[in-house]
């Protein structure tokens, strides 16, 4: 049985109020829609005929277009709705001519070509790459060769980051505000180069160039009104023209030489410099010292001369013999032999002092250990009879 048939699904007889109601007949079904579409524009036909469609009136193309404009409609007023992100900011424009700026969210605007709108970033750091492209050792000579100060070239890669503030002046006051930050970061980086010497470039001051380079391309932006605000300014890397480096390296090796010499001087004047002065203070205060106990000795010596120059007036033979005999007694301590030459006899007499000197501290020694071992016992004096007293008073006496 075909899925068609109109009695399909039911137990017999023909579809009455009582009878079992199977799967509906989708002929039946789409006759239904086609009566329904057709009422809707404005067709009438009879229920159940099968007479073909008649041709469209004109009510009816008019109510048809009618719907299709008021959908068409409807679809460019939905084309009206944009959405803002929360890091940007929308810009309307009407016919092309700055209207309003919108904030993050759902927006409509009328639909285009009576507005239009820009997303604009005000979050995205975007960076400028001067001298370089992605890589420093993808070189733009073009934009990386810079003249110093002292009339040298240096080879000068840097970056730029910055964000967009205002979305109007990035949009609408310059034709390519990129292309405009781009030659702002050039031309500024070049004149602060052109203010520097070469050294300082290389080794000392690149933080210093970058701040200031930083600082000139701020005020330039500004001055254009680019709505630019910039964040960082980092040199990646400086160096002189690869044509040059080795000329440039040996120079540099030279001056490494004459710095690590001044400094060899300079630690051998440090160690040098301290001794020396050292040295001239400790001969200085010698001979303070010294000029002070001559001096001294001067005043003291003036002193005593006068001293016995008042004692030679009270007594000059006196006085005489006694510096004679002071002074043969400071000339003859002084050595240990001496000559004398009389004048009455032709040989000389030779008087060794060092063995009578030997002599008498051995006489001396010997003396002192023997009065050391005569001395009596207390006891065995105390019990001597009085023969014994006696004969030692005797004794003493004859030595006398």
């Amino acid at each position: 049985m075909s899925l068609n048939d109109p009695n399909w699904g039911r137990q017999g007889g023909p579809r009455g109020p009582g009878g079992n109601q199977g799967p509906p007949d989708l002929d039946e079904l789409w006759r239904n829609f086609n009566r329904k579409l057709n009422s809707l524009f404005g067709a009438r036909r009879g229920g159940g005929s099968d007479l073909p469609p008649a041709p469209p009136s004109g009510r009816m193309i008019g109510g048809g277009a009618g719907v299709l404009i008021a959908l068409v409609v409807v679809v460019w007023l939905a084309s009206g709705f944009y959405v803002v992100d929360a890091a940007s900011r929308g810009v309307v424009l009407t016919f092309g001519r700055y209207t309003e700026q919108t904030d993050p969210g759902l927006r409509w605007r009328m639909p285009f070509p009576i507005q239009s709108h820009e997303i604009v970033n005000m979050a995205q750091v975007r960076t400028l790459e001067v001298g370089y492209r992605n890589n420093v050792k993808t070189k733009v000579l073009k934009e990386s060769l810079m003249l110093t100060d002292d009339e040298n070239i240096v080879d000068l890669q840097f970056a730029v980051q910055y964000v967009v503030t205002d979305a109007q002046a990035w949009l609408f006051n310059n034709r390519r505000p990129e292309e405009v930050a781009m030659q702002t970061a050039e031309a500024s980086m070049r004149e602060i180069i052109g203010k520097s010497k070469m050294d300082a470039i290389l080794y000392e001051g690149q933080d210093n160039i970058a701040n200031q380079a930083q600082v000139l391309m701020q005020q330039i932006l500004d001055n254009y009104k680019t709505g630019i605000n910039l964040s960082r300014v980092t040199i990646q890397n400086a160096q002189p023209p690869e044509q040059v480096q080795a000329a440039f390296d040996d120079a540099v090796k030279a001056g490494q030489d004459r710095e690590r010499q001044k400094n060899e001087g300079q630690a051998y004047a440090n160690d040098v410099i301290p001794k020396a002065r050292g040295t001239a203070s400790r001969l200085q205060a010698e001979s303070e010292g010294y000029r002070a106990r001559v001096i001294a000795n001067a005043e003291g010596e003036a002193s005593r001369f006068r001293q016995v120059l008042a004692e030679y007036a009270k007594a000059p033979a006196i006085t005489r013999e006694r510096i004679y005999l002071e002074t043969i007694q400071q000339v003859l301590s002084s050595t240990s032999k001496v000559l004398l030459d009389y004048k009455g006899g032709g040989n000389l007499l030779y008087l060794p002092l060092d063995k009578l000197m030997q002599q008498g501290g051995a006489a001396s020694l010997s003396e002192s250990q023997a009065s050391q071992r005569s001395l009596p016992d207390p006891l065995a004096a105390g019990d001597a009879g009085p023969r014994s007293r006696d004969g030692l008073r005797s004794r003493e006496r004859g030595e006398r």
